[in-house]
């Protein structure tokens, strides 16, 4: 089946983006907090990840999402390479509030201070070789309401100061997102979301505020993928092989965790159906759950960044695939 896709508006009136990002935390490669513990995907290529980019760009992607701290510093620096000749085609969004060490490519701590956002802001334009950023977010999800109604004054200063264009908060709590709305240039949130893990309030949210949905985790960290079947185990270097207590998808080792793998085989005949994969299944579903949705799946390989965008040629899920996927993970 084979359906054209709508663009999306970030906001109201904001940049126009394909229905489909692509998330570049797994390309930013290994890095650890302060006792060790990994937080990317464990090792990777840089010249298949800028191969990566590219071939997403052929293949009509325009909206890219990374974070200061991924890989601490590194997955700007690829996603500037990737992009070279082409900042004026894509839209490049990016997130701050954790300091972090580019040498030993390690987390130190989160910082909400004003004077902060200004000095990662500076960093990321100079990583990302670039004079501005099309959507600059909030990656403290927790922060205190008040931290954050002052940096979104902050985010107001930097678009006018023409450094960003316009702003979000990378958050899964409907109030906060709601409080980063209050602001003329918020334009989107970006939230947890995939089949697995709906997210109706913050749905109800961006649709009453016309806010962009970009969905973070889309294919659950890989889950959905149908690449973590029985056996497969994350390797070294991987958040999922020594999962913290928020990534509930894989157990001990990196394995996917029973009871999520057993949801993911109860809907796969659906999400597969019409020639899809998996993968693109998963993120049809997003696509039909609201008409803000922007996925945006990770991707480490040019066959991965194929089959992600291969998701547009197939659209959303009909209704009655969606009723019939809740039904069954109710």
């Amino acid at each position: 089946m084979k359906t054209e896709m709508r663009n999306r508006t970030l906001g109201r009136d904001g940049a126009e983006v394909g229905a489909l990002g692509f998330g570049c935390w797994a390309i930013g490669g290994e890095w650890a907090d302060r006792d060790g513990n990994p937080l990317g995907w464990g090792a990777v290529d840089d010249e298949e990840s800028v191969a990566a980019v590219r071939r997403a760009l052929d293949l009509g992607v325009t909206f890219f999402d990374t974070a200061d701290v991924y890989g601490a510093g590194h997955s700007e620096r690829v996603l500037a390479r990737a992009l070279a000749g082409n900042r004026d085609d894509v839209v490049i969004a990016t997130k701050w509030g954790n300091r972090f060490d580019e040498r030993t490519r390690t987390l130190i701590a989160g910082d909400s201070s004003p004077a902060y956002a200004r000095e990662a802001l500076i960093g990321s334009l100079r990583r990302l070789g670039t004079d501005r950023i099309d959507l600059y977010q909030l990656h403290l999800s927790d922060a205190p309401l008040d931290e954050a109604a002052e940096l979104r004054e902050v985010c107001e200063e930097f678009v006018a100061e023409g450094l960003i264009l316009a702003y979000a908060w990378s958050t899964d709590d409907p109030v906060r997102a709601a409080l980063f709305a209050e602001g003329a240039h918020c334009v989107a949130v970006q939230h947890a979301c995939n089949v697995l893990q709906d997210a109706p309030e913050m749905l109800a949210l961006c649709a009453e505020q016309g806010l962009a949905s970009i969905n973070r985790s889309p294919l659950a960290m890989g889950l959905l993928t149908g690449a973590y079947g029985p056996g497969r185990r994350g390797g070294a270097g991987d958040i999922r092989a020594t999962p913290p207590a928020w990534l509930r998808w894989f157990g001990a080792g990196g394995a996917a965790a029973p009871e999520w793998a057993e949801r993911v085989d109860a809907v796969r005949e659906i999400l597969t159906a019409d020639g899809r994969t998996l993968a693109q299944g998963a993120l049809g579903w997003l696509w039909a759950r609201s008409p803000h949705t922007v996925p945006i799946p990770g991707f480490r390989t040019v066959a991965q960044a194929e089959e992600n965008a291969g998701a547009m040629a197939h659209g959303p899920l009909r209704d009655e695939q969606v009723a019939e996927i809740g039904a069954l993970l109710a």
